[in-house]
């Protein structure tokens, strides 16, 4: 509603300006002047091929940012949504493919940044307000002193990317980015984005009061769905005030996303980022079959995509220590790489 007030507020002026320009005669002498057809396809090629515009990315981004933080109200999503999806849809640009007229597979981490950050952008809008403004909201205290908040800048960092391809995506074919948290530790939350075939599968209903779209009836059950995923990517986001790791459980119960546990959830980081030390859990028993929402079925789920998530984390903090310098020597240097 915001923005269809801010649009009609500035049509009027908008109209006034391009009379008082001539914008309209400019308008018409650029379509239909010489050299116009020219001009018109070179206009369709930006147009069809916007997302590798310079600064595209970035409007994406912030797009993204301003969409879920300023333009639309701050959603308080209960325990049982938290591991829901965020559906964005995109498509391959004539300048994102191969020279196998494929969507290059270095052009999907760049659809993962924006797909990851409408996901953290809706969900964690709420925390992410506490911890920006921690100096006056305190959300995080600064444990060599808890009488005071944690100084420091909010941010949020991209530890590692793990992709995995399974089919090819074809020129300007559309596909939707279905992204959903899959797991945490002490240090980091595990986001995992599949690449789908647009349309392929609908989710039975949409949370927020706004229709998104069609959803799938009851009775209605995807077939051979895995057939439809083109790729899945693992994201690692950290969370940062100053130089202080916020634990990813803090910044998810500042959102209302963790129903109470006996105990409280871990917060403390150890070097190795794991929760209670173990990388799985902290000993407690879960039933069966918990009720879905309550903390034994969040900390069910959790456990569930840690088993995953632990073999990224184990690669993302030893691999680095494989790096061979040469001490036999090396193959070469070339150029334009």
């Amino acid at each position: 509603m915001s923005l269809r007030l801010v649009f009609l507020g500035l049509l009027a002026p908008s109209v006034y300006l391009a009379y008082k320009l001539e914008w309209t005669e400019k308008a018409i002498e650029f379509f239909t002047g010489p050299g116009s057809y020219s001009r018109i396809f070179a206009i369709i090629v930006l147009v069809l091929n916007w997302k590798a515009l310079p600064l595209a990315w970035t409007v994406r981004i912030w797009h993204s940012m301003v969409l879920h933080l300023l333009v639309r109200p701050f959603h308080t999503h209960t325990p049982d949504k938290l591991f829901h999806p965020v559906i964005s849809e995109s498509h391959a640009s004539i300048a994102e493919l191969d020279y196998r007229f494929h969507k290059s597979n270095s052009t999907y981490l760049a659809d993962v940044d924006i797909a990851r950050s409408h996901l953290a952008s809706h969900l964690l809008a709420r925390s992410g307000h506490l911890a920006w403004n921690n100096a006056k909201t305190r959300f995080v205290m600064d444990p060599s002193d808890p009488s005071r908040p944690a100084r420091g800048a909010f941010n949020i960092g991209l530890g590692g990317v793990f992709c995995s391809w399974r089919r090819e995506i074809k020129p300007y074919q559309s596909y939707e980015m279905w992204t959903r948290i899959v797991s945490w530790d002490r240090k980091w939350l595990y986001i995992v984005t599949h690449f789908v075939q647009k349309g392929a599968v609908k989710p039975r209903s949409w949370d927020a009061p706004e229709n998104f779209g069609p959803t799938r009836a009851a009775g209605d059950e995807p077939r051979d769905w895995e057939k439809k995923v083109f790729a899945t990517a693992v994201s690692l986001y950290i969370f940062k005030i100053g130089r202080l790791t916020v634990p990813p459980a803090t910044m998810l119960q500042g959102s209302g996303l963790l129903p109470e546990r006996p105990g409280g959830w871990a917060t403390d980081v150890n070097g190795s980022g794991d929760v209670a030390g173990s990388g799985e859990s902290d000993g407690t028993t879960i039933g069966a079959d918990p009720e879905r929402g309550s903390w034994q079925w969040v900390e069910q789920q959790r456990r569930k995509g840690l088993e995953y998530a632990q073999h990224l984390t184990a690669m993302n903090s030893s691999l680095h220590g494989q790096f061979e310098p040469g001490e036999d020597g090396a193959l070469g240097r070339f150029a334009l790489g």
